[in-house]
């Protein structure tokens, strides 16, 4: 505890000024910067000296380094994802986490789309062709791509977000197909227009696929060679969730040999590397994890985690708690 009597809070990176004010209220705040992340060697050393931390999403908070600061009383991540933490390991310890959801479900739903539409319709091909001065006229061939109407979008986790990415699919007259690993009730699905399959049958049916579902062991490359092989030729993957559900390598062997028709990705799996065979194919569209990037999303994010954070230090209940087993 301070000299102040008011809790010691790390943000490792400048978030919006709506929830810094709210840290500022009732905590003495150090933000680490508004330009990179600490490393893993500067967060060891710098959080012995603080109450609580507001990290971000590719902040790894593993077992080892928990287990050097069992003192924190609180861990708000400033996303949705909370892989980057462990959970059992932060539990075990006695200290609550916290994550952001709902505040961004139609940000990122509206990136899937922005993804859906400039891969099918080649939005970033034609933006290019334009700027090259390839264009001499209008030309019946020109950069066709594929019409949404009547098709099939195979939206794997049916959760928040993709009911968003499934509500959107209704304004296309697109047919909507889900994978859950438990299905809905009936009446979110007539809600929704939804057709509940299995995965194999969504993959082999489906003419667009958004993946929004959380990324565990067991949906680590869900998406491998294997199952993208099972694709349509004709057929698009739109990836908004995690990037290691996706087996890259994968992924660029078959857009290279044209399994399907291409991918819009805004995930990577070892973010913000990305797989040199991506950055050479023109049937990928590709965009630095925009899923939140709105000014009203980030700041209802900044809000939230900074709530969050204020509640578990006056030792209330936060909103969105990750591991409610710490209060038991």
């Amino acid at each position: 505890m301070s000299q102040t009597n008011k809790p010691r809070v790390l943000v490792t990176r400048e978030i919006p000024e709506a929830g810094l004010a709210i840290l500022r209220e009732a905590c003495e705040v150090t933000v680490f910067s508004s330009e990179r992340q600490p490393t893993r060697e500067e967060l060891l050393a710098l959080l012995p000296n603080y109450d609580g931390l507001l990290s971000m999403l590719i902040d790894i908070l593993d077992r080892p380094m928990l287990e050097k600061v069992p003192h924190l009383r609180v861990i708000s991540n400033y996303a949705v994802g909370y892989n980057n933490i462990d959970i059992q390991a932060a539990t075990e310890l006695g200290i609550p986490v916290t994550n952001t959801p709902g505040v961004l479900t139609n940000a990122t739903a509206d990136i899937a789309w922005a993804l859906l539409m400039a891969v099918t319709r080649r939005i970033v091909e034609g933006d290019a062709y334009v700027r090259q001065g390839k264009w001499v006229g209008w030309s019946p061939d020109l950069l066709l791509g594929m019409e949404l109407g009547g098709k099939t979008i195979g939206i794997v986790g049916a959760g928040r977000i993709g009911l968003a990415v499934a509500k959107r699919a209704r304004a296309f007259d697109m047919n909507v197909k889900y994978y859950n690993r438990r299905r809905l009730d009936e009446e979110t699905e007539r809600e929704y227009s939804l057709n509940y399959v299995d995965l194999d049958t969504l993959v082999r049916t489906s003419d667009v696929i958004s993946l929004n579902l959380p990324y565990n062991q067991e949906s680590h490359h869900l998406f491998n060679a294997d199952l993208l092989s099972r694709m349509k030729p004709t057929a698009y993957l739109i990836n908004t969730a995690r990037g290691a559900i996706v087996d890259e390598a994968a992924l660029v062997e078959a857009l290279k040999k044209r399994q399907l028709a291409g991918a819009g990705l805004d995930v990577f799996e070892n973010e913000p590397s990305v797989h040199p065979g991506f950055l050479e194919l023109d049937n990928v569209v590709l965009v630095p994890h925009l899923g939140s990037s709105t000014r009203e999303t980030r700041d209802n994010m900044a809000i939230l985690a900074a709530e969050n954070l204020v509640r578990a230090l006056q030792g209330q209940r936060p909103h969105s708690l990750v591991n409610p087993e710490v209060y038991s």
